[in-house]
């Protein structure tokens, strides 16, 4: 018996302590997966971004014809005048062409898509690199620890509820940007760490980790093209996503069939971690749902909320915000 109770332990300690996402001590099993979903997406932004930037032509199309395309030697590729968009990118109408998020074409023209596509759409070179330095800092290890369907369905359906959020509040222009995703990686990050408190070793990396990433995007937020509504119900999806997708079992657990027939197997998750699941899964149907219909029936956030404009952008003498 105490051989078949030492094989037990032998299974439990193949466990290694190695660097969590967020640079906290985890112990987690030695086999990792390899990342390729986040690396992809990465690339698939910047693809969008030189087809935007192509498709905008400055030089050619420079609608407001009040100021200069910054970077001419660009060519065909330079930005829209500052005045126009600060972030160094192409114009509105040209985002808009592309896919970018806009109400009324959402409700009253049933373009239902412009929730997904806006995902993939950046405002400019500013808006682009922040977000792809902060997905890769953060997504890859994500991947390599849950695998791809996981944080897939975090990223993409966080994306979806940023854009929900974002085309019940703005009415009168558009949004762009992977934020809500990127967002919902952070909050999957948060609810993946409460879950399994006991298992990290440095918890104050990992919160610091959080807090940085989190304040300059929603810095870049109060810009124009890019709003902090994605920002949020982003954050807000993901976090109730890794309640629901990232549990890992805990650290005293073991397999039922590395242990002996007389000793009890002890549960794989703890009782508040199944807690947490139910409630948070329900509070996702509810809300997609929800969303959506208020939505489609052209429900306007601003009349339910007259404070929330200020988590928006911020007009300045160097450019206005039409929300």
């Amino acid at each position: 018996m105490r051989g078949d109770i030492e094989s037990g332990e032998k299974y439990r300690r193949t466990t290694v302590n190695t660097s969590s996402s967020y640079g906290g001590g985890v112990e987690e099993r030695d086999s990792q997966w390899t990342s390729w979903l986040i690396p992809m997406f990465v690339v698939a932004n910047i693809a969008m971004f030189i087809i935007t930037m192509f498709v905008n032509n400055c030089p050619h199309h420079n609608y407001d014809r009040d100021g200069k395309c910054v970077a001419r030697f660009l060519g065909r590729f330079s930005f829209q005048p500052t005045s126009d968009n600060p972030l160094f990118g192409p114009s509105s109408h040209t985002l808009e062409k592309l896919g970018a998020l806009e109400w009324t074409k959402v409700v009253h023209k049933h373009q239902g898509w412009r929730l997904v596509t806006c995902m993939w759409l950046h405002a400019g070179i500013i808006h682009l690199v922040v977000n792809m330095f902060s997905l890769v800092f953060i997504g890859i290890r994500l991947e390599q620890q849950f695998g791809f369907v996981r944080i897939g369905v975090v990223y993409l359906l966080s994306g979806l509820g940023g854009s929900i959020l974002s085309a019940l509040f703005i009415h009168n222009s558009i949004s762009v940007g992977a934020s809500g995703a990127l967002f919902g990686l952070l909050g999957a990050m948060l609810s993946e760490l409460l879950t399994n408190w006991t298992i990290y070793s440095n918890k104050a990396a990992a919160i610091f980790t959080l807090l940085v990433i989190v304040v300059i995007n929603l810095a870049v937020g109060l810009l124009p093209h890019v709003d902090n509504y994605a920002h949020i119900c982003g954050f807000l999806s993901g976090f109730l996503l890794g309640f629901v997708l990232l549990l890992r079992p805990q650290y005293v657990w073991v397999p039922r069939i590395n242990l002996p027939a007389n000793v009890r197997a002890k549960s794989k998750y703890k009782g508040y971690q199944y807690v947490l699941w139910l409630v948070s899964l329900f509070l996702l149907i509810a809300g997609f749902t929800v969303g959506l219909v208020m939505l489609f029936r052209g429900v306007n956030g601003n009349d339910h909320c007259d404070w929330c404009q200020y988590l928006d952008c911020i007009s300045t003498s160097k450019w206005k915000c039409d929300r």
